[in-house]
């Protein structure tokens, strides 16, 4: 399996645990035996009182984690057109719950996040209670390309970003830096990509006896200090007062035309979010819109809970299955969307989405 454990002796019989992805030729893409070994593993070290500590991690110079491994998952919405696999119900439900589990983690969980951190690995890293960035780090929900929509939790946290920033990031897929991150409070701290064992190092030296959080705290921006001149330039809290108002629209497709005509804009990262968004999923652009508008009245558990049926029911459709044949199997780049048009999607198949795709009581009611 493509996940590691291993615990490092602390101060007065404390232990550190350290939990790393490894699964390097696919940027440590989760897989549904990835995402139940770390959930079981996690579960036993926050009832285990010697450890203090839990580190999540992802090997590799590249990548901290770029997504879900969807091969498996899409091979079979592919067999079964029209329906939803079972393996669809466990792998969404089983990836949720770990999510969950990670934002309300009884100890203190830093995460990591160097490199790709796209998809499921934003869903690992959003929730956990220190999010480290390094120089390298490229932040992004990209699943307008793919037939999904921003889920792992993004519902919650992208209709938390400023202004209109959120609702571009998830229509765009656009990548976030560094400095971005901490902008946006999408991360707590940045440390230099070579910081890693020094970071591991201090954790093994805290006394977590007395004051822990404190020393903690004195660690971390002792580390970060020593970063700081490796911060990038901030892209897009700079740009925040125009993307506000081309996105101060009715509807989606109000939407997606202004963010589509950035294309030939003379700013490279602008021009490069409206080809995005011109060459993804019209169905996408839709469920991004409503989900973070029905967001910001949920709770976490409940934004979970949507995001569930959402992932079903985007299962039993064709776009999902059609945008990773596209990007990821054939990589063709060309998906033939059945609803191409983004005006010729009703307000009932979008609504759909969104209906129970279970009989009875919620599978994740007990969040």
């Amino acid at each position: 399996m493509n996940l590691h454990f291993e615990e490092r002796h602390a101060q007065h019989g404390y232990r550190i645990g350290i939990a790393s992805l490894d699964a390097e030729k696919s940027l440590n893409a989760l897989s549904l035996p990835m995402i139940e070994a770390l959930a079981g593993k996690l579960a036993a070290w926050a009832d285990d009182t010697s450890i203090a500590c839990v580190l999540l991690r992802g090997n590799g110079p590249k990548a901290f984690c770029a997504g879900g491994d969807v091969l498996q998952l899409v091979q079979a919405c592919r067999e079964q057109p029209g329906q939803i696999p079972e393996l669809a119900r466990r792998f969404f439900a089983d990836e949720y719950r770990l999510d969950y589990r990670i934002h309300t983690y009884p100890k203190p969980l830093i995460c990591w996040a160097h490199g790709y951190v796209m998809g499921g690995g934003m869903g690992l890293m959003q929730g956990a209670s220190i999010r480290i960035v390094t120089p390298s780090s490229r932040l992004a929900m990209p699943e307008i390309s793919i037939g999904l929509f921003p889920d792992v939790g993004g519902s919650w946290f992208l209709a938390r970003l400023p202004g209109k920033l959120g609702l571009f990031l998830g229509l765009t897929g656009a990548q976030v830096n560094a400095r971005d991150a901490l902008d946006l409070n999408l991360a707590d701290r940045c440390l230099g990509d070579d910081q890693q064992a020094a970071l591991i190092s201090g954790l093994e030296q805290l006394n977590w006896q007395e004051q822990p959080a404190l020393q903690l705290n004195s660690l971390l921006k002792a580390l970060e200090h020593e970063a700081r001149a490796q911060l990038p330039a901030a892209q897009w809290l700079p740009r925040r007062a125009q993307l506000d108002s081309l996105l101060d629209v009715a509807d989606l497709p109000a939407a997606w035309r202004a963010i589509s005509q950035l294309q030939n804009d003379q700013d490279p990262l602008l021009a490069r979010a409206g080809r995005t968004l011109s060459e993804g999923c019209p169905l996408t652009a839709h469920l991004a819109w409503e989900q973070i508008r029905r967001a910001k009245q949920l709770s976490l558990a409940e934004v979970f809970r949507m995001e569930y049926a959402m992932s079903l029911n985007c299962c039993r459709h064709p776009e999902f299955p059609e945008g990773v044949r596209a990007r990821l199997i054939d990589k063709d780049n060309q998906p033939h969307w059945h609803w191409p048009e983004v005006s010729g999607i009703s307000a009932a198949e979008i609504a759909a989405h969104f209906q129970p795709a279970w009989d009875g009581e919620h599978p994740l009611a007990d969040l």
